[in-house]
């Protein structure tokens, strides 16, 4: 799979794209998807605009409708959200980021965690695909 790469902050996200370029190597996926860093102000519109949800948020996929089409989707993650839960969660930023980036393409995927079966269930995906990663949740 290729992860297109879209920079709309003022961070260097080269290690970020290293870092999830490695996760995504081991996925067999034929489709491409695009990741998107965005600023907390951009996050928080897009939650408000596509969501209803009046303030900032982590992480938002939009799948692609069109299933010709190469691409699974695009995922905008917001960097100072996870920096902020990687502390908040006691864990590495690699970890938190390599956790919403997984997440998002969960959900191009068609998972999601409405129900707990759901949860369990994406959850367990989640952590499959970041122990081969080596970002395994610590306890």
């Amino acid at each position: 799979m290729i992860v297109e790469f879209h920079n709309q902050t003022q961070t260097d996200i080269t290690e970020i794209e290293k870092l999830i370029t490695h996760i995504f190597d081991s996925i067999d996926e034929k489709k491409n998807m695009q990741i998107i860093f965005v600023t907390p102000e951009q996050i928080h519109n897009l939650n408000l605009t596509y969501r209803n949800v009046d303030r900032p948020t982590d992480v938002l996929s939009f799948p692609n409708d069109d299933e010709d089409d190469d691409s699974l989707g695009d995922i905008f993650i917001s960097i100072e959200q996870a920096i902020n839960q990687a502390e908040e969660y006691g864990h590495s930023f690699e970890r938190e980021i390599g956790f919403l980036s997984v997440h998002g393409y969960l959900h191009l995927k068609g998972y999601d965690h409405h129900t707990p079966e759901e949860e369990k269930e994406m959850t367990f995906m989640q952590e499959q695909i970041l122990k081969k990663a080596q970002l395994e949740r610590v306890k």
